[in-house]
């Protein structure tokens, strides 16, 4: 399992001394915003928050909002236990002296209930809220509608999906979706991106967000949005039933 440890202390073995003990790989990095960009590659991200809880507090909202479907950990001392709250953010917590097997039983754990997105991508089909990516046919559909994209758009909207939270450069954009063969400048990504949020509209748009100084990320919707949407949808279609048809110029809106 690839672990990444975000710890300012000199001596990392020291922030959860079971890892030594067990066959994972341990990458260690400062605890500092550009951590961010590492984080989507792990498949858990732990946090030393055994001295410093408000700056651990911090960076571990900052992962949860962006790291996507990459489980969070913070690392807290017995007597820290008191001001972890679910504004944190976090996925699980551990207490420095936790031992091996029950620090190998919780890693297993959280990254057994992320596999549902990786599950989705084996099937080819990518689902973000109300959004399906079809790799199979190079579709996108938004609400059961096909979206019209250009080849890039396609596979910018695909990208980013497919890494739900995690956010990228404009320059690693570039390198994964336009490849390192491509000569023009960042400002391709934004002029792409600018056209897929107004192909999505302005309901929709929001599923790309923008970090700011940093890069692009696809957010997943707060769940229940778009639900009354939907349930006014269902209402309308009930009464279109009733009363013959609506007419096309307000079935069309």
């Amino acid at each position: 399992m690839e672990l990444l440890l975000l710890t300012a202390d000199m001596h990392p073995d020291g922030v959860l001394p079971s890892l030594s003990l067990l066959a994972h790989t341990v990458r260690t990095a400062a605890p500092e915003v550009s951590a961010l960009l590492e984080a989507g590659s792990a498949e858990v991200v732990l946090v030393d928050a055994r001295t410093d809880l408000a700056g651990a507090r911090g960076l571990c909202r900052l992962l949860s909002a962006t790291a996507g479907s990459v489980p969070v950990v913070a690392v807290v001392t017995e007597g820290g236990l008191v001001a972890v709250n679910a504004e944190w953010g976090i996925d699980e917590i551990l207490l420095p002296g936790t031992g091996p097997a029950e620090t190998d039983a919780r890693l297993r754990l959280l990254t057994g209930r992320r596999g549902a997105p990786a599950a989705e991508q084996a099937s080819g089909q990518t689902k973000l809220g109300e959004l399906v990516i079809d790799e199979g046919t190079y579709t996108a559909r938004l609400r059961g509608k096909p979206l019209d994209l250009t080849y890039k758009e396609f596979e910018l909207l695909k990208y980013l999906t497919q890494h739900v939270g995690r956010v990228f450069t404009r320059a690693q954009l570039l390198q994964e979706v336009w490849g390192y063969d491509f000569f023009g400048g960042t400002r391709t990504v934004d002029v792409h991106v600018r056209r897929l949020r107004a192909k999505l509209g302005p309901e929709y748009e929001s599923l790309i967000g923008t970090v700011r100084n940093v890069g692009y990320k696809a957010v997943r919707p707060a769940r229940g949005q778009h639900a009354a949407d939907a349930a006014n949808d269902e209402v309308l279609d009930d009464l279109n039933g009733a009363d013959g048809g609506a007419p096309e110029s307000l079935t069309s809106q």
